[in-house]
């Protein structure tokens, strides 16, 4: 049995007869950049997070950037996030013009750590970027408590946590900004690329839309440099139909997750994700933790099982990053986590059956690396 990490054509499948009308209307329409089926879709998605704006782009890097942009944050700031994440994170502050300064994690959640988070504050801080890593909501309540005792800004990278929630409320609500990508790959996922910005502020929201149209308060007339991030008509049409379903597909992943850790249980040398007491998790990864992930992941591929490592090597260590002044060491936590982090499939269409299968091979690969240090031990004694 072939188990794929992700599988996209499943989903396809199972909205076909809905999401081909939709592309159709759009090209009927030929609103193909901006226009009426973006609009469409960010009133809902708003509705659907609880804000009074959406501000929909064309990637989730661009979210990112244009609220650091719309909040003013840029050259001489400083902001606050975390090693273990996409790169696009940090990209987003840097092409701000702002300092990216990083915290260490949490032991458990592997989110962002507020002991850690108070103790990085300078008079230079100007902004808090925590990701929501997994699907899984940070401490927002005392994040939030920390930047307002300071002044900052809430930046909420939320590109894995469409749907989640901390204490009943929804992720990209609890900062001034939230931003969510919708990479086909996440748990809302456009056909191509596509991200948002959700926010209550009227003000905020007001200059994202200029800047993401060339900086245009009206067509041909520029108040300020902004930038081409319009999100294309058809990827509104996808979204706004994909929507619908996500409540449902955050329950099915959730359902998948109970049953991974039912079944992961009392493997030896596994540690499954750990799920805070405040958190609504929606599973965009099922992150197994082990010391000996490497040999695991090969063992998987082998039996047809489709896995992935998120992520490999933490952002302050990249090449790209070799002139930052932080070195090996600096955030043990997170640079565990990429020595032993091992993604295992994960996406609402999965079978019982499939997951029972996937869970078989991590057992016996336990099993056979006991009986190998079995043997290692009665050779030396």
């Amino acid at each position: 049995m072939n188990i794929p990490f992700l599988d996209l054509h499943a989903q396809y499948e199972f909205i076909r007869d809905e999401i081909n009308p939709a592309i159709q209307q759009v090209i009927d329409a030929t609103a193909f950049a901006g226009g009426s089926f973006v609009e469409q879709f960010e009133h809902e998605f708003a509705a659907y997070c609880g804000t009074r704006h959406a501000v929909a782009v064309n990637s989730g890097t661009t979210a990112l950037w244009i609220a650091l942009a719309g909040l003013g944050v840029g050259p001489g700031d400083e902001v606050i996030t975390v090693p273990n994440t996409f790169i696009a994170t940090v990209e987003a502050i840097i092409f701000a013009g702002a300092t990216p300064v990083f915290v260490d994690v949490e032991e458990g959640t592997l989110n962002m750590d507020p002991a850690q988070l108070e103790r990085a504050i300078t008079p230079a801080t100007r902004a808090i970027m925590p990701v929501h890593l997994y699907g899984q909501m940070a401490n927002m309540p005392a994040i939030h408590r920390i930047a307002e005792e300071h002044g900052l800004y809430v930046i909420e990278d939320a590109a894995q946590a469409h749907g989640a929630t901390c204490n009943g409320q929804r992720a990209g609500t609890w900062g001034h900004a939230g931003c969510f990508s919708f990479y086909p790959g996440k748990n809302l996922g456009a056909y191509g690329e596509g991200g948002a910005v959700v926010t209550n502020d009227d003000g905020l929201a007001a200059r994202m839309r200029v800047i993401r149209d060339h900086g245009q308060s009206r067509k041909y007339y520029h108040d300020v440099i902004g930038w081409n991030a319009r999100m294309d008509g058809i990827q509104g049409a996808v979204l706004s139909t994909k929507l619908r379903h996500l409540d449902d597909w955050n329950a099915e992943r959730n359902r998948h997750a109970q049953l991974y850790d039912e079944l992961l249980e009392d493997v030896e040398g596994i540690l499954p994700p750990v799920k805070a007491a405040y958190s609504g998790h929606v599973y965009h990864i099922y992150p197994i933790r082990l010391t000996e992930r490497d040999r695991l992941m090969q063992f998987l591929n082998q039996e047809g099982i489709g896995c992935g490592i998120h992520y490999p090597v933490p952002v302050h260590l990249q090449k790209a990053f070799r002139n930052s002044g932080y070195q090996e060491g600096d955030f043990p936590v997170a640079e565990l986590s990429a020595l032993q982090e091992l993604s295992l499939p994960m996406y609402a269409e999965l079978s019982d059956e499939q997951i029972q299968r996937v869970c078989e091979a991590v057992r016996d690969f336990a099993g056979s690396q006991l009986d190998a240090r079995s043997i290692s031990r009665a050779s030396r004694g």
